[in-house]
């Protein structure tokens, strides 16, 4: 096997100077939430929460997108509505013609409580999200017109949502500083066997607790993440203006990192609300929902976020997305190598691993062992890496614990090493849907996600405060 040690042999630097810059771009990240942390602490007490004052309740218009969405949309509705703590709002679910049982299971919200509106597409479905949203934005300036009022806040949700009893009042007072308000959005914890799911937490713990706030502070635009998301209403209007009357891009796979990109460069302001100062007593200020449980089903969902993400944007808009920007443009997209390149590192280190471990109790040279040792510089990248890895598992562990305790924290690192391969899995997927896309000169396909709906107990488990089922549902007065 010599000439595979020579191979690894070769690997061994380029790999490892791609570790070192990933993995000071993330210390980077680190080092600054450490700072913001500290600094947010002098500013304000902790336990304090930092609403701004709101003279009213705005009106609120909560849109959500439905295709084969039976199962869980009458749920989420029944559960969200009776759990809101917001008088003034109201739903809007669009449907598809072809789609006659979530339909179905619309109208029936609908008949029981005045605040649901259906609002069916002019074609059959699945279009995309995006086209979905654009018509559920054209229902909402319809109704508008017949009972002369006007929202003047939209908010977007996805049918497993689990809303935060609060959500829509601190959208309501930050609305007064901030053109577009993102709530946190956190998984539901699941079994500890599930790491596939628990990848998914402990990525959007990370995310949601510490790197995108470090990204707003720095001046980087806010991604939307498809829910929990609302604007004030004269900022979509403005996007619905520029873009024949249609707020979001429908040949998208992510319009949601695409309208935080585009509110942005338009110079809206963007916050992103932080979980823990709103949250209380260990209840998250957050959007809570079950993510893919499956490999399968996690590297379907993936491989359309990269594709979207770093290969659609990268096509439309390059790499000129603002003064300061290029940075987060290449954090966004650094993984469409770094996921692959870290499977590969991680085959090295087992390769190596396993080759010392036959090459020790029969005394026999190691062949990795002597490539390290006759270099110098390589002995310091393996070890100024080895110490970057370590410092950014603790950083995911540390913000995975802080929603979901240390017991889940502690297989953090384990399920770091299955979320790259479903990363390293969904990237080479996402590379064939847009190269295929772009030999047929059609936009890629829009590859829905499976929604579950939690069931009572999970939500308790999890600490929501708005789990009571509720016993009769608001009655009907449905608008004319």
């Amino acid at each position: 096997m010599f000439w595979l040690d020579r191979l690894v042999a070769g690997m061994l630097a380029p790999l490892a100077m791609w570790v070192l810059a990933s993995g000071l771009d993330d210390l980077f990240l680190d080092l600054c939430s450490i700072w913001f942390g500290i600094a947010g602490r002098r500013r304000q007490p902790a336990g304090t929460v930092p609403l701004p004052p709101a003279a009213r309740e705005n009106k609120i218009a909560v849109l959500i997108p439905a295709w084969r969405e039976d199962a869980v949309i009458g749920q989420m509705l029944q559960r969200n509505l009776a759990a809101i703590q917001y008088a003034n709002y109201e739903v809007f679910v669009g449907v598809y013609p072809n789609d006659l049982p979530t339909l179905s299971q619309v109208v029936a919200c609908e008949a029981k409580d005045r605040r649901v509106h259906h609002v069916v597409c002019p074609h059959d479905g699945p279009t995309s999200k995006a086209d979905c949203l654009n018509w559920i934005y054209q229902g909402v300036l319809a109704l508008e017109e017949t009972a002369a009022s006007r929202f003047e806040i939209v908010a977007h949700h996805d049918a497993e949502d689990v809303i935060h009893p609060s959500s829509l009042s601190w959208i309501n007072s930050y609305s007064e500083l901030y053109d577009m308000i993102q709530v946190p959005v956190l998984p539901l914890p699941t079994g500890w066997r599930e790491f596939t799911h628990g990848a998914y937490c402990d990525e959007f713990a990370q995310s949601h607790l510490k790197d995108l706030h470090v990204r707003r502070r720095l001046g980087g635009f806010l991604p939307s993440c498809g829910v929990g998301t609302a604007y004030r209403r004269c900022v979509l209007d403005r996007l619905a203006w520029s873009n024949g009357n249609q707020p979001f891009q429908p040949d998208s796979l992510t319009e949601d990192y695409q309208v935080g990109l585009a509110l942005h460069r338009l110079g809206c302001r963007q916050i992103l609300l932080d979980a823990q100062r709103l949250g209380q007593n260990g209840d998250p200020a957050a959007t809570r929902e079950y993510f893919p449980r499956r490999f399968r089903a996690a590297v379907r969902q993936k491989a359309r976020w990269v594709a979207g993400i770093t290969l659609q944007s990268w096509q439309g808009i390059g790499w000129n997305a603002g003064p300061g920007q290029w940075y987060w443009l290449w954090r966004d997209r650094k993984g469409l190598v770094g996921h692959p390149v870290t499977v590969l590192a991680n085959l090295v280190f087992l390769y190596g691993l396993f080759g010392w471990a036959e090459a020790l109790p029969a005394g026999s040279p190691w062949g990795l062992g002597e490539v390290i040792s006759a270099s110098r510089l390589l002995q310091w990248l393996l070890l100024i890496n080895t110490a970057l890895i370590l410092i950014g598992q603790v950083s995911r562990a540390w913000c995975a614990a802080t929603v979901y305790g240390w017991r889940h924290a502690s297989l953090s690192p384990l399920r770091s090493a299955w979320g790259n391969v479903i990363n390293f899995a969904a990237t080479v997927r996402a590379i064939g849907l847009f190269a295929g896309a772009q030999l047929r000169r059609q936009p890629p396909a829009w590859l829905k996600t499976e929604h579950r709906y939690p069931k009572a107990e999970a939500l308790i488990q999890a600490g929501w405060k708005g789990h009571e089922e509720p016993a009769v549902l608001p009655p009907s007065t449905k608008m004319t």
